[in-house]
């Protein structure tokens, strides 16, 4: 096994996690609004879609898949939708938004959160590759590389979800959980207008 490249890949993948995105979004928000066992089970549902997208991206590696241009665009326009929606159901709700059947968050949500942008499908495909070479058989390698994204992704949302309930509980994590709904709103709706763009070029 090469460990310099394994180490490589180990720091990239920490440093992708830690940077702020939708899911970390959600995550935080969750986690500020309704505690950190709703914020857990939202994790599981991310990290559900995450394996979901590495498997599709192995295939589209091994040349088994194939998905035009067009479709990844209309698909990305989709989700782009669902969180922007998502999002300004958590304002319009405000602090009443907690009840165990209305509080946002959970499984589901987390897993349309995180399989809502195709990009990341192609983000795996383009990332993958520069680390295949950690061991010279390439199913062993992605299943390596698979591994070790999951058990850093759980890792670092579980490290945001201790940060907001150790220091960010009450009225501070109410605002939190507004600016995580406010920031997912903002991102859904630059992702329709990308997304949307793209397709009209596409299209016209």
């Amino acid at each position: 096994m090469n460990l310099a490249l394994l180490l490589a890949y180990i720091s990239a993948v920490l440093l992708l996690l830690l940077t702020p995105g939708p899911v970390v979004a959600l995550i935080t928000g969750t986690a500020a609004r309704h505690g950190p066992r709703r914020a857990f089970a939202t994790v599981l549902g991310t990290n559900a879609a995450s394996l979901v997208l590495i498997m599709l991206a192995s295939l589209m590696l091994a040349g088994l898949l194939t998905l035009p241009g067009p479709l990844l665009y209309g698909l990305a326009l989709a989700g782009s939708g669902y969180i922007g929606v998502t999002a300004w159901q958590d304002l319009r709700a405000g602090p009443a938004f907690a009840s165990a059947e209305q509080a946002g968050g959970g499984v589901a949500r987390g897993f349309w959160t995180g399989i809502s942008n195709p990009k990341d499908l192609l983000f795996f495909v383009a990332f993958f590759p520069q680390f295949i070479s950690i061991t010279h058989n390439t199913g062993a390698s992605l299943l390596i590389l698979s591994g070790l994204w999951v058990l850093f992704d759980l890792l670092v949302l579980s490290l945001y979800i201790w940060v907001i309930g150790r220091w960010m509980a009450g009225k501070q994590g109410e605002r939190i959980g507004r600016l995580s709904a406010w920031l997912l709103l903002l991102m859904g709706l630059a992702g329709v207008f990308y997304n949307g763009a793209r397709c009209l070029e596409l299209f016209s």
